[in-house]
C-alpha cells in the first residue's frame, strides 16, 4: 500500500466518516493497490455537493482533533477545503472537494477507507488530469492504469463521456504531447522504485499507437462508453473476436452496475 504510515493511519481514523456521497478519491485511492509504484502526496475526499464539503470537513476536523492532530486550514472556499494535518513529526495534506456525481460506477464500500471512488472512475479522472496538466505523477499513473486496469485506448474512449467537450481522438492528440520528462522530474516524486526513462518512453509510444488503432476501430455513436465483458465480469478493450459477450456501459449520476443495466435493457448496458 504506497501510503505513508501516517496517511494510512489517518485514512483508517476517518473511514467512519465516509459515505456514498463523501468518499476517498484521487491519488490515494488509486494507490491503495499493492502493485502501485507511486506514493500519494495527500488524501483527497470528494463530496457530491458544495454543502456536503463543508459538513464533511467539519466532521473530519473534529475526529482529527479528538485524536490529537493539529489541522491547519490553508484554503477554505465554497466546495473546497485544503488543510495540513500534523501529529508529532508527521504531516500530510488533506483536501475536501466537490465533484460531479456523474460517474460510470457507484462508489465502493471499503474496509480500508470507508468508501472510495471506483477504480474505473479514478482511471478516467486521472487521464483527464494528464490531458489538462503536464505532471510526471499523472503520466506514471496513467501508464500504470494502462498496464494494470484498462488499455489507454479504452480509457480515452470512456473519458470523452466524462468530459463531452473532448472526442477520444482529441484526447489522444493531447496525450501525445506528454511523456517528455527528465530524470529530475521523477526525482521529486516519492516512488517505490526507480523508473527507467527509456522503458517508460517506449511503453508510452506503444500505448499511444495501440490506442489510435482502437479509437479508429470503434463506431462514433458509441463514444463515451466503457465496454463490459459479461463472461469475465470486467471492463475491457474489446477486439474483433469478442462478439456479443461485450456490451456498452454509459455513466450516469451516481453510477450504475453493468449487470443491473444489462438486465434492464435486455442485454445492452446503456
Amino acid at each position: 500500500m504506497p501510503l505513508t504510515e501516517f496517511q494510512a493511519a489517518l485514512m483508517r481514523l476517518l473511514a467512519g466518516n465516509r459515505s456514498p456521497d463523501n468518499y476517498l478519491a484521487g491519488g490515494a485511492a488509486l494507490h491503495l493497490e499493492p502493485n502501485s509504484k507511486r506514493y500519494s502526496r495527500d488524501l483527497d475526499f470528494f463530496q457530491d455537493s458544495v454543502e456536503r464539503v463543508a459538513s464533511a470537513f467539519d466532521a473530519d476536523r473534529r475526529t482529527l482533533g479528538d485524536s490529537g492532530c493539529q489541522v491547519e486550514v490553508d484554503i477554505r472556499l465554497p466546495g473546497y477545503v485544503r488543510a495540513i494535518v500534523r501529529r508529532g513529526q508527521d504531516a500530510t495534506k488533506i483536501e475536501w472537494a466537490h465533484d460531479s456525481a456523474w460517474r460510470f460506477m457507484p462508489v465502493m464500500a471499503s474496509d480500508v477507507c470507508g468508501y472510495q471512488l471506483h477504480p474505473i472512475d479514478l482511471a478516467t479522472n486521472k487521464l483527464l488530469a494528464l490531458v489538462g496538466r503536464d505532471e510526471p505523477r499523472d503520466f506514471l499513473d496513467v501508464l500504470h492504469l494502462h498496464r494494470h486496469l484498462l488499455p489507454l485506448g479504452a480509457l480515452c474512449w470512456a473519458a470523452a463521456g466524462k468530459d463531452p467537450g473532448y472526442t477520444p481522438a482529441a484526447l489522444l492528440e493531447l496525450l501525445r504531447r506528454r511523456g517528455k520528462y527528465r530524470p529530475e522530474d521523477f526525482a521529486r516524486l516519492h516512488l517505490a522504485e526507480k523508473v527507467d526513462l527509456a522503458e517508460l518512453k517506449q511503453s508510452w509510444r506503444d500505448a499511444l499507437d495501440a490506442a489510435e488503432q482502437f479509437i479508429r476501430s470503434r463506431p462514433p455513436d458509441e463514444i463515451g462508453c466503457l465496454y463490459y465483458a459479461r463472461s469475465r465480469q470486467a471492463f475491457v478493450q474489446p477486439g474483433a473476436d469478442d462478439g456479443d459477450d461485450v456490451v456498452v456501459h454509459y455513466g450516469r449520476p451516481g453510477g450504475v452496475l453493468p449487470g443491473v443495466v444489462a438486465e434492464m435493457s435486455s442485454g445492452t448496458s446503456k
